[in-house]
C-alpha cells in the first residue's frame, strides 16, 4: 500500500470522493459550514489530507485540521463545524495550532476488515507529531448511534461491553489505539433545509410538524411545516488520543 495526499494525486479526487460519499447519508453533505471553509482547509493543510492506495486503487482516506486547544474539556470546539471554523480563523489570525483534530475517515465498502481505518489514523497521528502538535482529538460519529437517536450522546458513550470497551465499533477502534472519551460534541453539525429538500435527501415524507427518526441520523430531525424548515443538530463524541 502507498499513502499520498490529495495534492500529490489530484487525478484521484473523483475516486476518493466516491469512497467518502458511500459511507455517509446524503443529508450530511448539506452542512453549510464546510462549504464556506473547506477550500481554505485544502489550500493550507493538504499535508493532513491523505489517501491510501492499493495498486493505484483508492481504498481508504482521511483528513484532519490543526487547531488551537489548551487541553481542557471546556476549550473544545462544539464539534465538527466549529473545529473547521477554529482551524481556518486561527490560521488567518496567526494563532499557533497545538492540536490535530481528525475530521473524517472513510474505507471503501469492499475493504472492510483490513484495518485500513487504523492505518489512516496512525498516519495522521504521526504527521501531527512531526508537525509538533501536542494533542490529537476527534469528534467521532459513532457507527451505531443512529440505531437509538433518542438516547443522549453522553449516555450512549457510557454503554460498554463485558470487556469494558464501548458497544460501538467506531468508538472501540479509537479506544484500541489508546483514545479516551472526553465527552459529547453537542452541536457538531447543524443542517437546515426546506421540507422538500429533506424529503429529497432522505426519501421520506414529512406530513406534519414534529421530530422524526431519519435513517442514519444520530439524532432526531425537527420538521416545521408552517415555516417550511427542517433542522438537524447532530451530537458527536470527542475523544483524545495519546
Amino acid at each position: 500500500m502507498q499513502i499520498v495526499t490529495r495534492t500529490d494525486r489530484p487525478d484521484l479526487n473523483d475516486t476518493a470522493a466516491a469512497v467518502f460519499k458511500e459511507r455517509w447519508p446524503e443529508f450530511i453533505f448539506h452542512d453549510e459550514t464546510p462549504k464556506k471553509y473547506l477550500s481554505r482547509v485544502l489550500e493550507h493543510f493538504s499535508h493532513f489530507d491523505i489517501l491510501v492506495l492499493d495498486q493505484e486503487a483508492v481504498v481508504a482516506g482521511g483528513w484532519g485540521v490543526p487547531i488551537a486547544w489548551n487541553g481542557e474539556a471546556g476549550d473544545l470546539p462544539s464539534g465538527y463545524d466549529e473545529a473547521l471554523v477554529r482551524d481556518v480563523q486561527g490560521r488567518e489570525a496567526d494563532i499557533p495550532a497545538t492540536t490535530l483534530s481528525f475530521m473524517a475517515v472513510a474505507v471503501g465498502s469492499a475493504q472492510d476488515k483490513r484495518g485500513l481505518a487504523t492505518v489512516v489514523l496512525r498516519e495522521l497521528t504521526q504527521r501531527a507529531q512531526e508537525a509538533g502538535l501536542a494533542h490529537v482529538i476527534a469528534p467521532l460519529r459513532p457507527t451505531w448511534k443512529h440505531r437509538c437517536p433518542t438516547v443522549p450522546m453522553g449516555e450512549y458513550a457510557a454503554w460498554t461491553r463485558a470487556d469494558g470497551l464501548s458497544i460501538d465499533p467506531w468508538i472501540r477502534t479509537h479506544q484500541r489505539m489508546g483514545a479516551r472519551i472526553l465527552g459529547p460534541a453537542p452541536t457538531s453539525m447543524v443542517i437546515e433545509g426546506s421540507v422538500a429538500e429533506w424529503e429529497e435527501w432522505t426519501g421520506m415524507v414529512f406530513p406534519v410538524t414534529r421530530e422524526y427518526v431519519v435513517p442514519d441520523a444520530l439524532d432526531l430531525v425537527a420538521i416545521d411545516r408552517e415555516t417550511d424548515r427542517g433542522v438537524y443538530v447532530e451530537q458527536n463524541l470527542w475523544v483524545q488520543h495519546r
